[in-house]
C-alpha cells in the first residue's frame, strides 16, 4: 500500500493530499429557523459546545453542506430536517473542498506521464493509504475501490475459493445477504439476544463440514441501528478457522473500526454513508483470495500483459479496478475518513445525545411502537424504526415531509427478512415501518420538530387530506408545492 513515488518532490504536501488541508473551523450554531418553522428556544453556547435540552452538544463537529429550505403543503418554507442519514448522508464541507481541489488537476491515472496525470495518480494511491489507516488495515491487506458496499460484497463473492460455505444472519441488508451462491449459504435466523447470536453461530460452525468458511457480519443494523458484538462473533469464527467479512456501512460513520482489534478479515463500506456521496466504496482485506480470483472487471488497468493467445493479470488492487477509476470518488472517501478520524470524539458525543433523545422521545408517544433486535437497552447508532397505530408507514413519511419538512424512510429498508420478523407480532396489515436516522446534519430543533410531528400524527392523524398518486405515493390533495426544480446543469 505504499504511496506512489513517481510524483516530483516539488509537489507540496497540500497538493499531494487535498483532504489533509487545515480542518474546517468548528461548526457554528445554525441561524434561527424561519418564523414559519416550529419554534426553537434559544440556548446559550458554551466553550464545550451548545447547551441543549438534552445536554451539551460538543463543539468541533465537522461541517456539512448547507441545509436547504423546503416547501410545505401550507405554503411555508422550513429548514429541511434530514432523518434519512441511514440511506445517504449529505456531503461534508471538507469533502466538497477536497473534490474541488482535486478536480483542478484531474486527469487519467497510472499510465500518464503528464503532470496532471502524475498528480491524480498520487491522489488516488494516497486515498488508498488514508482509507487503510481509517480501518486499521494490516500489512498485506488490499484496499480495492468499488462503487459501494453492494459492489464490494459482490466482488468478494466472486473471489471466494470453490466450495466455500458462507454463514450469514437473516438480519442482514440485501447487499450482504444475497451475493453468495445460494446452495452454499447458511442463513441463521434473527437472534433474540447477543448471546443467542453467538450460540447460533457456534452451532452453524460446528455442523459445517467445509474446510473454507466465510462468516458475514453486520457492524450495525441498518433497520434498528443496534451495534453487533463483532469482536466476540469474529472470535467464535476464528476458533473454527473461518474468515469474517464485516459490513461496516452503518458502522464506520459512528464508531471506530479496526480490522486487527475486531479480528475480521474483510471490511466493506460506502462513501455515501459517511458524508462522501461521490460514487465510491471500498473493500479492504486479505490479499490471497482476491489475488487468486478472476478480475472483477476485465479490461485496461487490470492487465499485466496481453498476447494473442493469453492474458496475464495484475495482482493487488489493480486486478479488480479495471477501466478508468473514480478518482474524485476516492478523494472524497479519503477526505471523509480523515475528517471523521479527526473529529471522532465530538461525533460520538453528539450522536449519543441525539440517540438518547430520539429513543426516549419516540417511546414516550402513545400509539407509537419502536423495534429492536436485542432489546430496548441495546447500544445503537442514532437510528430508530417505528410504526404509528392505524396509519400506514408511507403515509406517515409523506405527512412528515409535506406538513413539517422532515425527511424519513419508510418500507423494509432492503432488509425484508428482518423487518418481517420484527413486525410479526403486529396486525396483519402492518408490513412496513418508518425509520429515522440522524447524523451530523441533525440539530436540536430537528429532533424536537420530529417528535412533535409524530406525536401530532399519533394523536390526531395527518393535518390535511391525502390521495395516492401513481409514481409519487401519498400526496396532499391539491398539493401546491413545486413538483419540479431547476436541473443543476
Amino acid at each position: 500500500m505504499s504511496i506512489a513515488s513517481s510524483i516530483p518532490h516539488t509537489v507540496t504536501r497540500e497538493r499531494r493530499q487535498p483532504w489533509l488541508r487545515s480542518v474546517p473551523a468548528p461548526l457554528t450554531p445554525s441561524p434561527a429557523a424561519p418564523a414559519t418553522a416550529a419554534p426553537v428556544t434559544a440556548v446559550p453556547a458554551t466553550d464545550e459546545g451548545e447547551r441543549t435540552a438534552y445536554g451539551v452538544v460538543p463543539a468541533g463537529l465537522p461541517e456539512v453542506v448547507a441545509t436547504p429550505l423546503v416547501p410545505t403543503c401550507d405554503g411555508r418554507r422550513v429548514e429541511y430536517a434530514n432523518f434519512d442519514h441511514g440511506a445517504s448522508t449529505p456531503a461534508l464541507a471538507h469533502v466538497v473542498s477536497a473534490v474541488e481541489r482535486a478536480t483542478a488537476t484531474y486527469s487519467s491515472v497510472h499510465r500518464g506521464q503528464g503532470w496532471t496525470s502524475q498528480v491524480s495518480s498520487h491522489y488516488y494511491e494516497a486515498a488508498r493509504e488514508e482509507v487503510a489507516r481509517f480501518v486499521g488495515a494490516r500489512e498485506g491487506d488490499e484496499v480495492v475501490f468499488t462503487r459501494n458496499t453492494t459492489d464490494s460484497f459482490n466482488m468478494l463473492a466472486r473471489a471466494l475459493p470453490r466450495r466455500t460455505q458462507v454463514i450469514v444472519f437473516a438480519t442482514e441488508h440485501h447487499a450482504t445477504l444475497l451475493p453468495w451462491e445460494e446452495r452454499r449459504t447458511t442463513r441463521l435466523p434473527v437472534p433474540l439476544t447477543h448471546t443467542d447470536a453467538e450460540a447460533l453461530l457456534r452451532d452453524a460452525l460446528k455442523r459445517s463440514t467445509s474446510s473454507s468458511i466465510l462468516v458475514v457480519l453486520s457492524g450495525a443494523s441498518n433497520v434498528t441501528g443496534e451495534y453487533w458484538r463483532v469482536g466476540r462473533l469474529a472470535a467464535i469464527a476464528r476458533a473454527r478457522g473461518a474468515r469474517v467479512a464485516l459490513d461496516a456501512a452503518q458502522l464506520v460513520g459512528h464508531r471506530r473500526v479496526d480490522l486487527e482489534t475486531l479480528g475480521v478479515d474483510y471490511v466493506a463500506f460506502s462513501g455515501h454513508k459517511i458524508y462522501a456521496p461521490y460514487g465510491a466504496g471500498v473493500l479492504v482485506g486479505r490479499a490471497d483470495w482476491l489475488d487468486k480470483a478472476a478480475p472483477y472487471l476485465a479490461g485496461g488497468g487490470a492487465t499485466a500483459a496481453v498476447g494473442a493467445l493469453s492474458t496475464t493479470w495484475k495482482t493487488g488492487p489493480a486486478r479488480h479496478e479495471g477501466g478508468t477509476p473514480n478518482v474524485l470518488g476516492a478523494v472524497a472517501l479519503a477526505a471523509a475518513c480523515a475528517t471523521i478520524r479527526e473529529h471522532r470524539g465530538a461525533i460520538e458525543s453528539h450522536e449519543r445525545a441525539v440517540t438518547e433523545r430520539l429513543v426516549d422521545g419516540l417511546r414516550a408517544i402513545e400509539g407509537v411502537e419502536t423495534f429492536s433486535i436485542f432489546g430496548d437497552d441495546a447500544d445503537r447508532a442514532p437510528v430508530v424504526t417505528f410504526t404509528v397505530d392505524g396509519i400506514e408507514s408511507s403515509l406517515v413519511s409523506a405527512a412528515l415531509s409535506a406538513e413539517h419538512g422532515i425527511g424519513v424512510r419508510d418500507g423494509k429498508f432492503c432488509a425484508h427478512l428482518l423487518v418481517d420478523t420484527l413486525l410479526s407480532d403486529e396486525e396483519a396489515s402492518v408490513t412496513t415501518a418508518v425509520r429515522v436516522s440522524a447524523g451530523l446534519a441533525t440539530t436540536h430543533e430537528h429532533v424536537e420538530r420530529l417528535l412533535a410531528a409524530v406525536a401530532s400524527l399519533a394523536a390526531d392523524g395527518p393535518g390535511t387530506a391525502y390521495e395516492q398518486v401513481e409514481g409519487r405515493g401519498w400526496v396532499p390533495v391539491g398539493d401546491q408545492r413545486e413538483t419540479l426544480v431547476d436541473l443543476p446543469w
